[in-house]
């Protein structure tokens, strides 16, 4: 169970105001999507959004971000798509076809609304689905893993840190504080 400990313990820099918003979608999102890689689950969203604190793709446009205009494999057919379909969430769900996909399966109408992805409840659960549907749970190599939810291997050595530290957390058998709703 994802409680403010395991936050503090995961993101110890941040403050409680930052992460706390999460703790009740992360364990929805857990138990919706049967996510059993706790830890590397927690991991991955930790980094991609910055600790907690970046549900949208800051935006340069950095070289990489350029290319997602007009990227058919991203669904960024139409001009404009590539910023429009910047990362959002604790994953940073990318592109028109992955934000539709995204909204198809949680019903929402993500495509027409991507900034939706920036709520806390369906910042988690984006990245819920994302997790189930790329079958990330069969994954065992944590490099792999990495690839395969940020297509290289970009903050290889920030993502081996939040996993320690979720290791950690998620095994200490002391009380944690949970959030009270």
């Amino acid at each position: 169970m994802i409680t403010l400990q395991v936050m503090r313990a995961l993101c110890p820099r941040s403050r409680d105001a930052t992460f706390a918003p999460f703790v009740d979608p992360l364990n929805a999102t857990i138990a919706e999507f049967s996510i059993v890689r706790v830890a590397e689950f927690l991991a991955q969203i930790a980094h991609e959004s910055g600790g907690f604190v970046f549900l949208r793709e800051l935006w340069g446009p950095t070289p990489q971000q350029a290319r997602y205009e007009g990227r058919a494999d991203l669904g960024n057919t139409q001009p404009g798509d590539g910023f429009r379909y910047r990362g959002r969430g604790l994953i940073q769900i990318t592109g028109r076809a992955n934000t539709r996909d995204c909204g198809l399966a949680l019903d929402l109408p993500l495509e027409d609304n991507p900034e939706y992805l920036e709520r806390p409840m369906v910042a988690a659960r984006s990245a819920g689905w994302f997790w189930k549907s790329r079958k990330l749970d069969a994954i065992d190599d944590f490099t792999l893993l990495t690839k395969r939810v940020n297509g290289g291997t970009n903050g290889l050595a920030d993502r081996y840190a939040y996993f320690g530290r979720a290791k950690l957390a998620l095994a200490d058998p002391s009380p944690g504080q949970t959030l009270e709703a």
